[in-house]
C-alpha cells in the first residue's frame, strides 16, 4: 500500500488484482515523504521509483511480534502488522495510522476483480510450489488457506469508505481515470511483476468450476459481488 503526501492519495492494495504491478507504477511519484510498503524481494526491481519507505512506525495498535517467532529469532515477515504499514492492510487500520485529518482530505483508492475468476488466480498461485498440484477443489476444502481478502480492504463494517474502487477488468483506463482524480495527468505504465505463471491473462476461469463450486465462492464473496454486481 501506498500512503502519498506528495499528492494526497492513499492506495489500499487488495489480493489478486495485480496490486504489486499498480504500486510498482505508483511508486514513480512518491517523494521521500511517502509511505511505501515492501513487497516480494523479486518484484522490487520492477518498481519504477522509490522502494520501500517510512513504513515502519511506533502505534499503539500495532500488535508485537508473535513471541515464538521471537524466541526462536525468526526473522520479521515484511507482510506482518507488526512492522506498522504493510501490505493489504484492512481500511480501519490504515485509518487509525494516518489519522482523521489525513484520512478524510487524501484521496483513497482500491481495485477489486471478479471473485470467480481471482479464486483461480489463488489457486494457482498458493499451489505454484506444490507437485503434484491439488486439484481446484481440494485446495478449496480449506476456506482460510483459499480465502482472498479483498471487500474487507475498501469497507470498513460492511460500507465502502474509498472514493474510487477500479476494476481489474478494465485496469489501464481505471488506474488513468484514479490518477486523474489525484490531478495527475500523466499515464503511469503498469508493469508486469508477481504474475502467476500459467494463470493471469491466459486460462479462462469458467473450465474450473462445477456447481458446487460456483456456490461456495458465491457464499463467500457474497457482500463484494452484490456491491459490484459481477456475475459468474
Amino acid at each position: 500500500m501506498i500512503v502519498s503526501h506528495e499528492h494526497k492519495f492513499i492506495f489500499l492494495k487488495t489480493e489478486k488484482t495485480a496490486g504489486t504491478a499498480i504500486e510498482a507504477a505508483l511508486s514513480e511519484l512518491c517523494g521521500p515523504l511517502d509511505v511505501i510498503t515492501p513487497f516480494r524481494a523479486e518484484s522490487e526491481e520492477d518498481r519504477k521509483g522509490r522502494g520501500p519507505q517510512n513504513y515502519r512506525i511506533e502505534h499503539p495498535l500495532k500488535p508485537r511480534r508473535p513471541l515464538w517467532r521471537r524466541l526462536l529469532r525468526r526473522p520479521e515477515r515484511y507482510y506482518h502488522p507488526s512492522v506498522g504499514f504493510y501490505e493489504h492492510m484492512p481500511t480501519w487500520r490504515v485509518r487509525a495510522y494516518v489519522g482523521e485529518e489525513i484520512w478524510r482530505s487524501y484521496f483513497k483508492f482500491a481495485f477489486a476483480r471478479n471473485p470467480w475468476d481471482r479464486q483461480i488466480s489463488q489457486y494457482f498461485y498458493k499451489t505454484k510450489n506444490i507437485r503434484p498440484r491439488p486439484s481446484f477443489e481440494g485446495f478449496m476444502a480449506r476456506k482460510k488457506r483459499a480465502y482472498v481478502t479483498s471487500y474487507e480492504i475498501y469497507t470498513i463494517k460492511g460500507t465502502l469508505v474509498v472514493d474510487f474502487l477500479g476494476r481489474y477488468e478494465s485496469l489501464e483506463a481505471d488506474m488513468t481515470a484514479a490518477l486523474h482524480k489525484i490531478g495527475i495527468g500523466r499515464r503511469l505504465e503498469i508493469p508486469r511483476t508477481n504474475v502467476t505463471v500459467g494463470r493471469d491473462g491466459e486460462v479462462a476461469y469458467r473450465p474450473f468450476y462445477n456447481e458446487r463450486m460456483r456456490e461456495l465462492v458465491a457464499n463467500w464473496y457474497a457482500p463484494e459481488i452484490e456491491l459490484l454486481h459481477y456475475a459468474f
